[in-house]
């Protein structure tokens, strides 16, 4: 089992950068995918990012170049550095752990708002 808390979220304009923190706390942090979704007013959540237990890593196409994921799983944290912010990536972004072994559910954080607005 393992629970995710999300911090980071903030309005910010334009061109900004933020960086989103995914505290995990649990077991088998070090044996999971992580990733970070997102999900704006009105629209299904979508995958932004992943990484994978060694470290591999994918982007959704419009945030390819901009974000970037990564992992400490000495402090069982995954993070998102989001650079060149636009009005579009305003959603509350979500930290999933994906299930491993017997386990039947994936995890999920709360969510952290994060608003690019002028």
């Amino acid at each position: 089992q393992m629970q995710l808390v999300e911090s980071g979220g903030d309005l910010v304009q334009p061109g900004s950068s933020l960086r989103l923190s995914c505290a995990g706390s649990g077991i088998g942090f070090s044996h999971r995918t992580m990733a970070w979704y997102r999900q704006a007013p009105g629209k299904t959540r979508e995958l932004v990012a992943s990484i994978r237990p060694g470290h591999t890593t994918d982007y959704e196409q419009s945030v390819e170049g901009r974000f970037t994921i990564s992992r400490d799983n000495s402090k069982s944290t995954v993070d998102l550095q989001m650079n060149s912010l636009k009005p579009e990536d305003t959603a509350v972004y979500y930290c999933k752990a994906a299930r491993i072994w017997l386990e039947t559910d994936d995890y999920w954080g709360q969510g952290t708002q994060v608003t690019v607005s002028l």
